[in-house]
């Protein structure tokens, strides 16, 4: 199946695979305790958390997507290659603000494929917040609900949206981190306690490590981030979400 039932937030959700590459890229995650706790704030219908924040993975590539959408939507979008000739996806490539579906379709028509897509499965009022770094955007969450959202509720989405980006999709830059950087679970760990501004004994406290292997630890996390010392090394971090 092109979808895959898989929510990679779920414990162990990622233990079976051996690199990013081999993760299924569209994966259906159903009802979920952190989607339904943030519908309690904005209700919508469906949301789909899209990109990462590495080199081919990016928003707009459809290499990485987590949706509670319906698999036949999904499947049927993909297969017709509706994404090329979207023109909310168009206009969401490089957006720095948040995208209103009816804003889009009033300035450029919509396929009828597309638009019978969305009467059948009940996808309506599609509102993408772009998450983005410096000038390029890696990721967005879009959200649909019969009924448009207010203005009020479109500050709030574009408020939280990052954090619920990250939130979803950090299981997926921890195994980016082990695979592409080679970071060990260790060095993410020590790097981790680092940014909260503790020394290295108080490291070797918390995580049981002796205090050298802290120091190695921290020390090739230095190296293989391409950082000049500690602080850099937490910084270049931080910005590639590997921690938070």
């Amino acid at each position: 199946m092109l979808v895959s039932p898989l929510s990679i937030i779920e414990p162990n959700a990622l233990d079976d695979y051996a690199d990013l590459r081999s993760v299924p890229k569209h994966r259906f995650f159903g009802r979920n305790d952190l989607v339904d706790r943030f519908r309690l704030a904005v209700p919508f219908d469906y949301i789909v958390i899209s990109g990462l924040d590495v080199d081919h993975y990016r928003f707009g590539a459809g290499f990485s997507i987590d949706t509670d959408l319906p698999p036949a939507l999904l499947e049927t979008y993909v297969a017709d290659n509706l994404r090329c000739i979207d023109p909310f996806i168009q206009a969401s490539r490089n957006a720095r603000t948040v995208v209103v579906e009816q804003d889009v379709y009033a300035r450029h028509e919509p396929p009828q494929r597309l638009l019978y897509l969305q009467r059948t499965f009940g996808v309506h009022n599609r509102t993408l917040v772009p998450i983005f770094r410096n000038d390029v955007v890696y990721g967005a969450i879009c959200y649909t609900r019969s009924t448009p959202f207010t203005a009020a509720e479109i500050r709030f989405l574009a408020l939280v949206s990052e954090l619920i980006h990250t939130a979803v999709t950090k299981p997926l830059m921890d195994r980016f981190a082990a695979d592409q950087i080679g970071l060990t679970k260790g060095e993410l760990t020590c790097l981790e306690a680092a940014s909260r501004g503790l020394t290295s004994e108080a490291i070797a406290v918390e995580t049981g490590f002796q205090n050298d292997t802290v120091n190695s630890y921290i020390k090739s996390s230095v190296k293989k981030l391409g950082a000049t010392n500690r602080t850099q090394a937490i910084v270049e971090a931080l910005r590639r979400r590997l921690i938070a």
